[in-house]
């Protein structure tokens, strides 16, 4: 082949940008500590065809899919969003299709595949909570995205807990402090379950229901962040049964643990405890601001918390202290007719369950509630995070009350255009500097997920299964359009090249068949140059 002829002839931006922007996806919001939902990937496929299962099976025919380049077969619910790194490929599910026979029964579940070819590898089993769905809702599998650092995996299960895993399962040995994955397989107080090289490998474990007394409500699933040698982890703790009682209303919100040893390192200093609305689900996001390093969370009382990265330690206690704090839901939110409105009616105020977006010293982040609660009102602010103490009235910026309730976390690209999907299905595009709204558009389904901005385009599936690309521009235009087979409450991601979406059933590795074969076929940018 004549590579000088092929560079002049075939798409060169392409081919170039395939070697430069080649990237890992290594925790929620990729590379970006501030978890801003865009790649600056180049070369991504405009529309797919997820295609049609073999005959009698669950497994995908290749044959019959568009720009697919593996699928795999996952549980029946899977709400996790996926992380890439080092070959690996990362995803929570559950346990209705069991990879192994000898775990058996509902079930959360972390699985790795290998990036190239979708092959399994291994897996985390982690049994429920026998106190039941009060914390560990059923067949909901694992939340979280995991967290992954060189070798070292980091996620928030079901039960509560943080773990630390090897990226290469039991099949390398058993490595680390914690030796029992038997017994933790099996659960408290039953029979050790015989590790196999398909097994995960814990490196330590910290249980916030233990350590902390956290009452996590329905579910726990928060994506950690790492800064330096600390993992900073929202607990989940929340309401019980009743949904009018607190158990732990002194449990920490968000703390921060030693990478290293899982040892405790810092708590808040907030104590949003006693405020909690239901259950506290957000994801910290991280960056510096005026020279000091910050962490945000979403509080499950409705305010957006910045705090102090590192611990300050008084009398007995380090607290990750409170550096500014933020009330998202408006007065109109709250009060009507000189009556306060009752959480969770759909005129009232709502929690943060959406990772706060740190981009260019400002927070971006939207209210919403529980999705089993239904729709109801919500906002999308925009706050100086150069601001201290409460800056409620001195840090907004601009918001935009014309969405929905929102668990989505929104997706900036370079030149200011702001994508946010919220849970009454619409897709909306503004203006980051100034919440100018540009268009909105309707999936026609509710929305788990968020919006991933890239290469031109933005990419967001719906509960009703549908995978719609839109323009990442001023004016609304549809791309393309298609269906995954099965409800959709992931958001997109993108590693070297390769988007990954997973519906509630499978797994699904999509790129530009066509582009991928020349890249394939073209050898390394430093060999074109000769």
């Amino acid at each position: 082949m004549n590579w000088k002829s092929l560079i002049k002839t075939a798409v060169p931006a392409a081919l170039l940008g395939w070697h430069l922007l080649a990237a890992d996806w290594p925790q929620w919001g990729g590379n970006d500590p501030g978890r801003n939902m865009y790649s600056p990937a180049t070369g991504l496929p405009d529309r797919f065809d997820a295609g049609k299962m073999k005959s009698g099976t669950e497994d995908v025919d290749l044959a019959t899919t568009k720009n697919v380049r593996w699928a795999a077969k996952l549980g029946s619910q899977s709400y996790g969003n996926v992380t890439v790194s080092g070959g690996r490929v990362f995803i929570g599910t559950n346990n209705d299709s069991p990879r192994d026979k000898k775990h058996q029964g509902d079930r959360s579940v972390l699985m790795c595949f290998d990036e190239k070819t979708g092959d399994f590898q291994w897996q985390l089993v982690v049994p429920k909570l026998i106190s039941g769905k009060v914390n560990d809702w059923e067949n909901l599998g694992l939340l979280s995205s995991p967290k992954i650092e060189g070798d070292r995996v980091y996620v928030v299960t079901s039960r509560c807990e943080v773990l630390c895993l090897s990226t290469k399962g039991l099949a390398a040995g058993n490595e680390g402090p914690f030796k029992d994955e038997g017994q933790y397989m099996a659960g408290p107080g039953k029979p050790k379950i015989e590790p196999g090289p398909k097994d995960a490998d814990i490196i330590w474990r910290y249980d916030m229901m233990d350590e902390l007394g956290v009452f996590p409500h329905n579910a726990s699933n928060c994506s950690v962040i790492i800064v330096g040698d600390l993992v900073y982890v929202c607990t989940s703790n929340g309401q019980d049964w009743t949904h009018s009682n607190i158990p732990s209303p002194k449990s920490p919100s968000f703390i921060a643990l030693n990478k290293n040893t899982g040892e405790l390192m810092g708590e808040d200093n907030a104590e949003i405890g006693p405020r909690i609305f239901h259950g506290q689900w957000t994801s910290p996001s991280t960056g510096v601001v005026n020279g000091k390093q910050l962490v945000f969370f979403g509080g499950g009382d409705g305010l957006c918390y910045a705090l102090d990265a590192t611990p300050t330690k008084e009398g007995d206690v380090n607290y990750l202290k409170k550096v500014w704090w933020f009330d998202c839901n408006p007065p109109e939110y709250k009060v009507k007719d000189g009556k306060p409105i009752k959480y969770p009616l759909a005129e009232g105020p709502s929690e943060i369950n959406a990772t706060p977006v740190f981009w260019k010293n400002r927070i971006y982040v939207a209210t919403g509630q529980d999705p089993e609660h239904g729709e109801g009102v919500g906002i999308l602010t925009c706050i100086d995070a150069t601001k201290t103490g409460d800056i409620t009235k001195t840090g907004k910026v601009w918001t935009y009350d014309k969405i929905h309730r929102s668990i989505s976390t929104v997706s900036i690209t370079p030149d200011g255009l702001l994508f946010v999907g919220d849970f009454s299905g619409f897709v909306h595009c503004l203006d980051a500097e100034t919440g100018k709204p540009y268009w909105v558009h309707d999936m026609k389904a509710h929305m788990w997920g968020s919006t991933l901005a890239a290469d031109g385009k933005v990419y967001v599936g719906d509960e009703d299964g549908d995978f719609t690309i839109l323009a990442a521009s001023k004016e609304k235009k549809v791309i393309s359009e298609s269906n995954l087979g099965a409800p959709v409450y992931s958001t997109p991601i993108v590693a070297n090249g390769v988007i990954y979406l997973q519906s509630n059933t499978h797994l699904f590795a999509f790129q530009d068949t066509a582009l991928a074969k020349i890249n394939k076929d073209t050898p390394p940018a430093t060999d074109l140059k000769k």
